[in-house]
């Protein structure tokens, strides 16, 4: 083959792999990126019949909750007053106030027992797009008043209910394994409006992406992170008592208002859901250790 002759195809077979790299969808879980998202790790703090996005102002005017991470957390919370209070989370700097309808066994309260997985995820294909949240939006994912049918078929539903080898339940399992925890996972909304940080039903300022492309709609065109909740309640054995504060396993719901240090938010989500990363709280991949960490050892942004 001539000097010339291979240098076209050279040139050609670069070209045609630039053509092919272009036109490449972003990487999937099953090729080059297996995660983007990391955890925020909070243990319960208080039980209220609050909720400050619902019934804001009024104390005792809603059904038990369970309220995780801030410790001021009450019906007349704002951003700024979460600002001002403390946290049990394990980033210091994550002030915001998570909270779900409480749990019973009987008349018994089941509290969990140790800190709480709630996941900051990409809840579209291109991961590389997802925002940060703006400072003060606050949304309630899920219903208290939701059918199982509801449950079952809400964009929102993971796993339902499990424990031990029983998953997909949409209500509670009737039997778990003795020692076993009942565990619950439910996703939220991660497209925004881009303008409320709120709405009369407290819902519609935030909406799923499409199920078949994982793209946000063009109602609400902003990716931000996705939010979910993985709670695990020790209780086990006999479930027929076992209820949720708003009733059965169906009506399972949880709030979120953000009250992130902003620069400590935007450097874990670049790092880690734009970055393509499985990160604890400080934002560290342990199977990818060579990528380092968004935060430093006492996991806050480094000054």
């Amino acid at each position: 083959m001539s000097r010339t002759l291979r240098s076209l195809v050279a040139t050609t077979a670069a070209g045609l792999l630039a053509a092919v790299l272009a036109a490449a969808p972003p990487a999937r879980a099953d090729d080059l990126v297996t995660h983007h998202e990391f955890q925020a790790n909070c243990s319960p703090t208080v039980h209220r019949p609050d909720d400050p996005i619902v019934f804001p102002g009024l104390p005792g005017a809603s059904h038990m909750h369970t309220f995780l991470g801030n410790s001021s957390t009450n019906a007349g919370s704002t951003t700024d007053s979460l600002k001002a209070g403390q946290t049990n989370c394990r980033t210091p700097d994550d002030k915001s106030a998570y909270w779900f309808p409480s749990l019973y066994n009987g008349d018994q309260l089941v509290v969990p027992n140790f800190p709480q997985v709630i996941y900051y995820k990409s809840g579209i294909l291109r991961y590389q797009e997802v925002r940060s949240f703006p400072a003060g939006i606050r949304f309630v994912v899920g219903s208290p008043t939701a059918t199982q049918e509801q449950f079952r078929t809400a964009p929102g539903a993971v796993e339902g209910w499990e424990c031990g080898d029983s998953a997909h339940n949409w209500d509670f399992p009737a039997w778990c394994p003795p020692g076993s925890q009942l565990n619950v996972r439910y996703q939220a909304p991660s497209c925004w409006n881009g303008r409320d940080l709120d709405s009369p039903d407290h819902k519609s300022h935030m909406a799923y992406p499409d199920r078949a492309t994982l793209v946000c709609p063009a109602t609400h065109p902003v990716p931000v992170p996705m939010l979910e909740f993985k709670m695990a309640f020790p209780v086990s054995g006999d479930m027929s008592r076992v209820r949720l504060s708003s009733g059965r396993g169906y009506t399972w719901h949880y709030d979120f208002m953000n009250a992130w240090d902003g620069p400590t938010l935007q450097a874990l989500v670049s790092h880690c859901v734009n970055g393509g990363l499985q990160c604890d709280p400080r934002g560290y991949d342990q199977y990818k250790p060579h990528r380092g960490a968004a935060l430093g050892p006492d996991y806050r942004l480094p000054r």
